[in-house]
């Protein structure tokens, strides 16, 4: 096993295979409405389960050292919002998959954290089974119009991800972890990379996320574009 050449045609060709497996789903779902539930409930299990076995995995390798290793990345949340949007379709939590899981784990895709991480190993393709899920999630939900975010849906969101890194910080300042990487950048490359050194690029990246939940929101401003966007599916 080797390593992953970031944008090599190995990860290239993953990103690219996330939006196709939700253009699939869709496609399914408008071509048979009554598939649509089930589909949701089959996403939401797979990808609960993938992390289920993950945490037991990660457990028999002691790599859970509490209080390190526990799921307090923003990707751990975003990952779970996204198996309970999937199961309940509270509209709260759809707005929150859409922007989350397409900018916070589409940033996760294109930029990895695997640094050490032979691949294809398991922890590297569980890394890329379970972000790429959410982000095939995401994109099925807003795609098929289950999702409409109302207007603020993306501020709310903004503030939500503010409030729970906040409790974040605590644990970090408590116990030394590094959770949502509010401490020390990620060894592997990413954005964080662009915007300074700590302190600094965590302030930076405040103003990257509002950018990008910003962007997401556009094309749902105004009824008309919303409409034009979802192509309402409507669910037996």
């Amino acid at each position: 096993m080797g390593t992953l050449r970031p944008f090599g045609a190995t990860h290239l060709a993953i990103v690219a295979a996330v939006p196709l497996l939700g253009a699939a789903l869709v496609a399914t779902a408008r071509a048979r409405p009554a598939l649509a539930r089930p589909l949701c409930r089959a996403l939401a299990t797979g990808i609960a389960v993938n992390e289920l076995v993950w945490y037991r995995y990660a457990l028999a390798q002691g790599w859970v050292d509490l209080p390190h290793g526990l799921p307090l990345d923003l990707c751990d949340v975003t990952l779970w919002l996204t198996v309970y949007a999937l199961a309940t379709r509270a509209p709260w939590a759809l707005e929150a998959v859409y922007y989350l899981g397409l900018a916070g784990s589409g940033m996760a895709l294109l930029t990895p954290d695997l640094a050490g991480v032979p691949f294809p190993s398991y922890p590297a393709v569980k890394f890329f089974v379970a972000h790429g899920g959410v982000v095939a999630s995401a994109l099925f939900l807003v795609l098929s119009g289950m999702v409409r975010p109302r207007p603020g849906a993306w501020w709310r969101t903004f503030l939500g991800v503010n409030v729970f890194a906040a409790a974040v910080a605590l644990v970090n300042a408590r116990f030394g972890t590094n959770y949502m990487y509010l401490c020390e950048k990620p060894r592997s490359g990413s954005l964080l990379d662009l915007l300074g050194p700590w302190p600094w690029y965590v302030l930076a990246g405040e103003l990257v996320a509002l950018g990008l939940l910003f962007l997401l929101s556009l094309p749902f401003r105004g009824g008309e574009g919303r409409d034009r966007m979802a192509g309402r599916l409507r669910l037996p």
